[in-house]
């Protein structure tokens, strides 16, 4: 967009807002030598949840401080950005095994390691997994909304597929996908009660199935690559389709996020067709930092009434966008879908594991600062 052409009619008063991000922040120095003195056992249960309180505090207020009309936790409480969450659903186990999950970046080709996990028994809510995680973070904030991110329902199948399901227990899918959306119908609810109006569901899984090398990886495992995201979209929607009309449902969908590395590429295209008009949520937040994550063309299939949330500012380097650069392809995008249905983020979180990227808290914090800059220079305030 130059100087010359008029904002949009808007700033947004609901979420997804103009200016948004997509969830974790980096771990304070503090609260990662907090975390290691508890797993050697110096520092118990109470104290590492008030080593967490202080930094969640603080990183409330820099959200704030910076602009910006949603504020999360950081994830600070979290060690990994799914399996803290799938782990305490009812039926689900965590195994002896490993999972290697192999990543690629500006280094090249690197893998982490990560536990197993196994669905031994029904899929259930035994209890609202982040209920008094959320209670907090809402008490801390003064002008900004709460928001909550879980795992989308896509990720507990796609972490081990039908390998981890126990056949005994689930000899039909059928029944596992309803107990699933069921499962998180009930968190969503359970969430929505302690107060949370703007839920966001974070997806690898639809991401990655437009990188053909993890389509023929899930061929490998019997699943249907061309068919996959149908399902994942499904239930989805299967899970969020009794919300309250209050409840402002979003999706984040990125190829992945450890240490500044990734571990899939390619445009939304071959998704985007039935993701963008099937899906049945408020907003989606799409990569787009770079020739990784394809071209906007994919944007034409989002009908009214949607918004998209452009993840143009890199969270995997610490070098600071050109504002100017980050205007023009917003304007690129708005030849796809209009400019008053986008917002501008992130591409992914800055601290999606507990390790964090390879940027400093200043980086993030000029970069949350951009983001505000130039959505305030679009859309107005």
């Amino acid at each position: 967009m130059t100087e010359q052409q008029p904002q949009s009619s808007h700033a947004r008063t609901v979420p997804p807002f103009r200016a948004d991000h997509v969830g974790s922040l980096l771990r304070p120095p503090e609260l990662l030598a907090a975390r290691e003195r508890h797993a050697a056992g110096e520092l118990d249960d109470a104290g590492l949840r008030a080593a967490e309180d202080a930094a969640i505090s603080d990183v409330v207020a820099l959200q704030e401080s910076v602009g910006l009309r949603s504020a999360t936790d950081g994830e600070f409480r979290r060690t990994s950005w799914h399996m803290d969450f799938i782990y305490r659903l009812g039926g689900v186990s965590r195994t002896s095994g490993t999972v290697e999950v192999k990543m690629r970046g500006r280094h090249g080709r690197t893998s982490f390691t990560s536990a197993g996990m196994a669905v031994d028994d029904r899929i259930r809510l035994d209890e609202p997994v982040f209920g008094p995680d959320f209670d907090y973070l809402r008490s801390q904030v003064t002008t900004a909304t709460p928001k909550l991110t879980l795992p989308s329902p896509s990720m507990v199948y796609a972490r081990g597929g039908r390998a981890v399901i126990d056949k005994t227990v689930y000899p039909d899918l059928e029944l596992f996908w309803a107990d699933l959306s069921a499962a998180y119908a009930d968190e969503l609810a359970a969430m929505y009660e302690r107060g949370c109006r703007y839920l966001q569901l974070d997806d690898t899984a639809l991401a990655y199935l437009n990188d053909p090398a993890h389509r023929a990886e899930l061929a490998e495992k019997g699943d249907d690559p061309d068919t996959q995201h149908l399902r994942y979209i499904r239930q989805i929607n299967a899970a969020i389709a009794h919300r309250p009309t209050d409840l402002q449902v979003t999706t984040h969908m990125c190829r992945g996020n450890y240490r500044s590395a990734w571990a899939a590429e390619g445009g939304y295209d071959h998704i985007a067709e039935a993701l963008f008009g099937e899906l049945a949520v408020d907003g989606f937040f799409c990569e787009f930092d770079d020739e990784r994550s394809g071209t906007f063309a994919p944007l034409r299939f989002v009908p009214p009434g949607k918004q998209v949330v452009l993840g143009l500012v890199t969270t995997k380097t610490g070098e600071l966008e050109d504002p100017d650069l980050l205007k023009r392809r917003i304007d690129e995008a708005a030849r796809y879908v209009p400019l008053d249905q986008l917002c501008l983020s992130p591409q992914c979180g800055f601290s999606s594991t507990v390790e964090g990227n390879e940027l400093t808290a200043d980086d993030q914090k000029r970069k949350l600062e951009l983001i505000v800059a130039v959505a305030d220079d679009i859309w107005g305030r």
